[in-house]
């Protein structure tokens, strides 16, 4: 059960990426106050948490409805992940996130970043609702479904924890250290959505 926890909580983290939603986080909140600020990442981690876990629990299920093979969600979540590493790795990702906090940052009304852009698409986006889809989708029984259930709500703590201190952090990290970590999770995740599909590819033909 520890190499589960570990496999799922590595996992989740790559894709989720508290650190790399912590400077977007800051940015997004430099006018605001500290209670205010505090409210927001509160709140984007909670409804991040009530998405991600409902496509956990229920996700399965969704599928079924729709006609659709867990070997296919495989492959089909491997080669989404794998995009996303490709974008970590060439920092395309951190761009792209850059850029979307930016137009928000524009909207002179728009003061309560909470929903959007940080909890849907910056923490609970496509990546990571695929993921957590996957993991229950390969967990066996109820005790592995919810070391899987206990890692994914580990990582959204660590994320909470990285918002609420995302100032300190950013100028802990400085942005070179910051883009060598996102390359080598990036790296990672690539491996990762390479064993998916391998998974998928395994399971429709086995």
């Amino acid at each position: 059960m520890t190499a589960l926890f570990l496999s799922a909580f590595v996992t989740l983290f790559v894709v989720i990426d508290p650190p790399g939603c912590a400077p977007i986080f800051a940015g997004l909140t430099q006018s605001a106050t500290a209670p205010h600020r505090r409210a927001m990442a509160i709140r984007s981690t909670m409804v991040a948490s009530a998405i991600l876990f409902l496509f956990a629990l229920f996700g399965e299920a969704l599928l079924a409805t729709l006609g659709i093979s867990l070997a296919a969600f495989r492959i089909a979540g491997g080669i989404m992940l794998f995009l996303i590493a490709l974008e970590m790795v060439f920092e395309r990702r951190t761009e792209r996130r850059e850029n979307r906090a930016a137009e928000v940052s524009r909207t002179p009304d728009h003061d309560d970043i909470s929903i959007f852009p940080m909890a849907i698409p910056m923490i609970a986006g496509p990546g990571s609702i695929a993921m957590v889809m996957l993991l229950m989708s390969r967990s066996n029984g109820l005790a592995e479904s919810l070391v899987v259930l206990a890692a994914l709500g580990a990582v959204l703590i660590l994320t909470l924890l990285a918002l609420m201190a995302a100032g300190p952090i950013m100028r802990a990290l400085g942005p070179k250290l910051e883009a060598m970590i996102t390359r080598v999770l990036g790296v990672i995740l690539a491996a990762l959505a390479a064993q998916f599909v391998i998974d998928g590819i395994k399971a429709s033909f086995g």
